[in-house]
């Protein structure tokens, strides 16, 4: 098999919640066959029984013991704020609605 039926090809799309000219369909249609060939070639892999190697170097770094630490008194933090509006730290906006 060559190519995936047109309903397979939809019902991929439709999933991604993508809209596909009849031009795209048939591109699709052989592309994705040829990546779910390649994907299927991850099944010939041979399997190994013995302990995966992760990292060829064993990394024996130490861990300290999680401890609480002293609060930083309320005008220690706001010397270092460059904008406040009462008691609030302000920050620049990260999303756009």
């Amino acid at each position: 098999m060559d190519k995936l039926s047109r309903e397979e090809v939809l019902h991929v799309a439709h999933l991604a919640r993508i809209n596909l000219e009849e031009d795209e369909i048939e591109k699709f249609r052989v592309q994705l066959k040829k990546l779910m060939d390649d994907i299927d070639k991850i099944k010939d892999v041979k399997d190994y029984d013995e302990e995966m190697l992760i990292s060829p170097v064993d990394h024996n770094a130490p861990l300290r013991e999680d401890s609480e630490g002293k609060m930083l008194e309320y005008k220690t933090v706001m010397k270092n704020v460059p904008h406040s509006t009462g008691n609030f730290v302000e920050v620049p906006v990260m999303l756009n609605e």
